[in-house]
């Protein structure tokens, strides 16, 4: 005789796809590597999106121009850092004559920064990179018009390397802690400057005191070379951290006033694209 005990039927995940076995090991950090790629692109896609249309009816935009694609990139690494959304009216003030176009006939390098700086000022490089003299209510200590920030201090002296036939008479400035006390900066920046060039946190240090005057700056130089371990302004940990909370403050509404411009000097290279490198290379 047969038994009466019903056989329990087998569960079913189908109607909770949570508890699907996960793909495990290499395949999982894969699978979620693209999603986060997808939604960066989706990210970048929408803001271009939203900076063309926030410009559709400004006769200066320029729908094809070559800064579209670094400026897209800027404003996604300021939200996603910042975990703010640009309004339409913000977007509207940020034009694509905000990013400097750099000449895609010279390699990005030490050796062609000066180059790439003269033909970002254009006929006045003369005067704003290479001139001597204070002039009261033009041209006053410690103004530099091109700032540079690095993500170190040996990378900042490498950096002023391209610039050492531009500084002969007026020597730039160097605003990085190591081996520089802040009060050794602080006279230094009682003379005129045209060219400074440090880390994130010291340069905001000098910002704060008032030793540091951004009155005649015209350029932001970010160089986003990453360095041997494949970190770059934008993307070591504390750095970032530090470059982002300078640029906030002081550097975000110069922009919006349309009185500052950006130059992104490296490949414009995501913190997702890192991560994926150092898991492909392990």
């Amino acid at each position: 005789m047969g038994s009466l005990t019903a056989e329990k039927p087998k569960r079913s995940n189908s109607k909770n796809p949570k508890l699907k076995q996960k793909p495990l090991g290499p395949k999982r950090a894969k699978t979620k590597l693209k999603s986060k790629k997808k939604k960066r692109d989706k990210n970048e896609a929408e803001l271009i999106q939203n900076i063309q249309s926030s410009h559709e009816n400004n006769e200066e935009a320029h729908p094809a121009s070559a800064a579209k694609r670094p400026l897209c990139f800027f404003l996604d690494q300021f939200q996603s850092a910042n975990g703010v959304q640009l309004s339409s009216l913000e977007l509207e003030s940020i034009k694509d004559t905000s990013i400097v176009e750099l000449s895609q006939d010279a390699t990005q390098d030490v050796l062609n920064l000066g180059k790439h700086m003269k033909a970002a000022f254009g006929s006045s490089w003369k005067e704003e990179l290479c001139g001597k003299q204070l002039s009261e209510g033009k041209v006053n200590p410690g103004c530099p018009a091109l700032l540079i920030v690095s993500s170190s201090a040996l990378r900042s002296i490498e950096l002023l390397r391209g610039f050492r036939s531009l500084t002969k008479d007026c020597h730039a400035v160097k605003l990085f802690s190591k081996h520089m006390k802040v009060e050794e900066q602080v006279s230094l920046l009682k003379n005129r400057v045209n060219i400074a060039c440090g880390t994130p946190s010291r340069i905001k240090k000098l910002i704060d005191i008032e030793a540091l005057g951004l009155s005649r700056l015209a350029v932001i130089l970010l160089d986003i070379h990453p360095d041997v371990k494949g970190y770059s302004l934008f993307t070591l940990p504390q750095v970032r951290d530090e470059f982002w909370d300078l640029y906030k403050y002081y550097f975000h509404p110069l922009l919006l006033q349309g009185n500052l411009r950006i130059c992104l000097y490296g490949p414009l290279q995501s913190v997702t694209e890192l991560k994926g490198r150092k898991r492909g290379s392990s």
